[in-house]
């Protein structure tokens, strides 16, 4: 099998080779992350996806955690979708909405965030994110069967998710605590991406409205123009608070949100939404960026202070992920130099430190200094999500953008 891994992925920035990105981001995603999973990964007896392992997909547990049953369900949809319409991409997608139909919800149709991996509850509903990815997988899936009931759940589901988020006692976030009086950055930031995908799919303008007003939230609310940066949190009024919690900055999640900020206003042709969003990466590539080692820092103070957040200087896979396709739009979308040149900083650094090419994945978390870790630094997995997601968005970008 061949490893999508091991050739030079250099991007080039003085003349952007699209074509050899292109096979770039193929040949990690079919050669590398697809038979990966389909090896470690598929629960072929009783649906879903085992994720508790070690980087090279030794097991290490059977629980499932429900935000990644339901991202496994968006990864194999749009691999369908997007990629290549492969029977078993659709196969695992349907087998997981099985298992999450059977044992994610409780009784008050709220989605639990643990399970065993035959599906009794280990923990119950403490994340609203298990039920933003359910909508999520299930607003991908339903475009390629547009089952009925699946719609309908994927509606009631977020119907639910803003009822329950405005409740004044809301803390439901999980693997993180929201402390309380507060509103954090990460709710309206996936609603923008969840219910725009919703909204696409159900051709319904009422949501793809509720999409563009979270959109707008982060933008006007959360976006500190004075301290060129995004705020993790706000009070329960979307004031400031004391730092350090108040001047707590995620550039990883920053870069993602704004690419989600960016779909929206490039779907309804709102082009200083878009410049707005596109210098917001700029901000967080700047500031987050390692001068000393490379790599972009998890978590950063705005004001200088230790970070809010546990294991801040750890470099993970996922910012980078995020980093790699915010930026491919953008320079799509604008043709701004720095974005191809951040761009290559960015690829260069994370195709370096990493890619395992013995397995065709990609390792998870980095001390600072670039060297492999073990440390849990939010749940227990290895997460077949952001990796995939962006060679999926990239390809079909690049696509795009040779025809």
């Amino acid at each position: 099998m061949r490893r999508g891994t091991g050739r030079d992925h250099r991007f080039h920035s003085a003349a952007v080779n699209r074509a050899q990105l292109l096979r770039t981001y193929r040949e990690l995603l079919l050669d590398g992350i697809v038979p990966f999973w389909a090896q470690h990964g598929v629960d072929e007896e009783h649906g879903g996806v085992l994720s508790c392992m070690a980087e090279n997909g030794e097991r290490l547990g059977t629980d499932k955690y429900i935000w990644s049953q339901a991202r496994w369900v968006w990864i194999c949809a749009a691999l369908y979708n997007r990629i290549e319409r492969r029977p078993e991409f659709l196969c695992w997608a349907r087998a997981t909405i099985e298992f999450l139909r059977r044992h994610g919800q409780d009784e008050q149709g709220r989605w639990v965030y643990r399970t065993t991996r035959e599906g009794r509850t280990i923990e119950g509903a403490t994340s609203i994110y298990s039920d933003c990815f359910v909508v999520y997988g299930l607003s991908e899936y339903c475009r390629a069967d547009p089952d009925p009931a699946l719609l309908a759940l994927a509606r009631e589901t977020f119907a639910n998710i803003v009822h329950r988020i405005e409740t004044p006692d809301f803390a439901e976030t999980a693997p993180y605590v929201l402390p309380p009086n507060r509103r954090n950055h990460g709710v309206p930031m996936i609603l923008t991406e969840v219910a725009g995908e919703l909204g696409r799919t159900l051709k319904d303008d009422a949501i793809a409205r509720a999409a563009d007003e979270y959109s707008q939230r982060v933008m006007r609310l959360f976006v500190h123009r004075e301290k060129r940066c995004l705020l993790e949190f706000l009070d329960r009024d979307y004031r400031e608070v004391a730092p350090p919690e108040g001047t707590f900055v995620m550039p990883g999640h920053a870069i993602e949100s704004m690419w989600f900020t960016i779909h929206r206003a490039r779907d309804r042709g709102d082009h200083r939404t878009i410049r707005d969003a596109v210098e917001v990466i700029r901000w967080h590539l700047e500031k987050g960026w390692d001068s000393e080692h490379g790599g972009l820092f998890l978590g950063i103070d705005a004001e200088g202070h230790p970070p809010f957040f546990p294991h801040s200087d750890t470099k993970l896979w996922w910012p980078h992920t995020e980093a790699l396709y915010a930026l491919l739009l953008a320079h799509q979308l604008t043709g701004e130099r720095w974005c191809a040149d951040w761009y290559q900083r960015v690829h260069d650094w994370a195709f370096q430190h990493f890619s395992m090419p013995e397995t065709g994945e990609w390792r998870q978390r980095l001390d600072r200094a670039g060297q492999p870790i073990s440390t849990v630094v939010a749940l227990p997995v290895k997460d077949p999500f952001h990796l995939p997601r962006t060679a999926i968005l990239a390809i079909e970008l690049l696509q795009q953008s040779r025809a």
